[in-house]
């Protein structure tokens, strides 16, 4: 927490959250694209569908990744937060 003229704010550094997924295809994204763009911003997030565990990754400092896990789940898709 920093503080300037007497007011506190914090400051939350960039992370970038990384989700096993079952998308597997183009159709699969776009269906989550109004949503992932919502909840992180546009060009904040991508899919890697040539791997073998159909990554998500995140971009961002105030995602949680149950939200995101609940997000992907409510559109019919499996997501696992895949942990460092």
């Amino acid at each position: 927490m920093q503080s300037s003229r007497g007011f506190q704010f914090y400051i939350f550094k960039m992370e970038v959250l990384v989700f096993k997924t079952s998308v597997e295809s183009n159709e699969g994204i776009q269906k989550l694209k109004t949503s992932l763009d919502a909840l992180a911003g546009s060009g904040q997030w991508n899919f890697a569908l040539d791997d073998c565990d159909k990554i998500l990754r995140i971009k961002s400092r105030s995602v949680h990744p149950a939200i995101a896990q609940k997000l992907l789940h409510d559109c019919g898709f499996a997501c696992s937060e895949l942990e460092d």
